[in-house]
């Protein structure tokens, strides 16, 4: 096992809040959240705008964030049984093993798994909370996507291993590719999509919300994402955005789904979070305000490691969390 320094990346996932490493427990809760306070520039007197600095206006801050150097860091999520998961991801998905550390006296391990070194791959974070072999994945939360060569042996070998198919390969409906859908033990979906090689496999995180215009607004002002595209699929009452930092072929994105006539969802207890890097979390924070988006965590140090992140959720309480890309690095070493 590497011994290394809690990433300040990660957020523990408990049951009930998330808590920092090395920083206090600290309460999520999404509420009197405005969404049509999304214009960014039209914003009450006082309320986010008294939040903001005093030394930049809404207009710098937004255009910063535009030129901010981001990327998605990891995703993380729960599961009951740790080993069996890094088990199942390693022979089945084809997925690395790239650290583990255990923090007892937190009474949680982690283990980070992906396709490449996580300086410059997107890779999963699972946690384990010790003595808890269930969680509840709830409804909001859809896929992971991983790109593969070929669907129909990755899925053969999920058989071969036990997995279970959810979908068997074929082409998605109204299209050409390749597509399948397999479950972990825990019952997170993957979709597995047929392509040529690509430098970051984990390509997706589909998340379900209930206003497709107002999330994609905000993932455009405040974290600075490119709508890469948008789909309507009126026949089976469905529209979906990608959403990320680069062409999909290239990057991971994020994949917003919005079914017909649903606005709530229940989110469970297993996500937890996106992590994404950014220059400077204090503008971030700034600008997630500006586009009225809830602030859980103020930007700053963390106590003990000194890397610098902020945490917020969207318009329909997802989570997410910046850190700082030179800190980042710095944990790695």
């Amino acid at each position: 096992m590497v011994g290394i320094i809690p990433m300040a990346s990660s957020i523990r996932p408990s049951l009930s809040t998330l808590r920092f490493a090395g920083a206090s427990r600290l309460g999520l809760s999404l509420a009197s959240f405005t969404p049509r306070r999304l214009a960014c520039f039209h914003l009450a007197s006082g309320g986010n705008a008294a939040q903001a600095s005093t030394t930049a206006t809404p207009e710098n801050v937004l255009e910063w964030v535009k030129q901010d150097k981001r990327r998605l860091l990891h995703v993380v999520y729960r599961v009951g049984d740790l080993d069996r998961t890094i088990k199942f991801y390693t022979e089945c998905l084809g997925m690395k093993l790239l650290r583990k550390r255990d923090i007892p006296e937190e009474r949680y391990t982690n283990a980070f798994l992906g396709y490449g070194p996580e300086d410059s791959h997107f890779v999963i974070e699972l946690t384990y909370n010790y003595g808890v072999d269930k969680y509840d994945i709830g409804t909001a939360f859809g896929h992971f996507g991983i790109a593969v060569d070929d669907v129909a042996k990755t899925v053969e070998l999920v058989k071969a291993k036990g997995g279970k198919v959810t979908r068997e390969p074929g082409p998605v409906k109204g299209g050409n590719t390749v597509i399948a859908f397999v479950e972990d033990p825990d019952g997170y979906k993957f979709e597995l999509l047929e392509r040529g090689p690509t430098p970051e496999p984990l390509c997706q995180v589909m998340l379900r919300v209930g206003d497709l215009d107002r999330s994609i607004t905000f993932y455009e002002k405040a974290f600075g994402m490119e709508l890469l595209r948008k789909r309507d699929n009126p026949e089976y009452k469905y529209t979906i955005a990608m959403l990320g930092y680069g062409p999909e072929d290239k990057n991971a994105v994020l994949e917003l789904t919005y079914n017909y006539g649903v606005t709530e969802y229940d989110k469970g207890n297993a996500y937890a979070q996106i992590a994404v890097g950014t220059d400077d979390v204090y503008k971030t924070a700034e600008a997630i305000k500006l586009c009225g988006g809830k602030i859980t965590r103020e930007p700053g140090p963390l106590p003990g490691i000194n890397t610098k992140i902020t945490a917020c959720l969207d318009p329909d309480g997802w989570k997410s969390v910046f850190v700082d890309n030179v800190d980042f690095l710095k944990e790695l070493e």
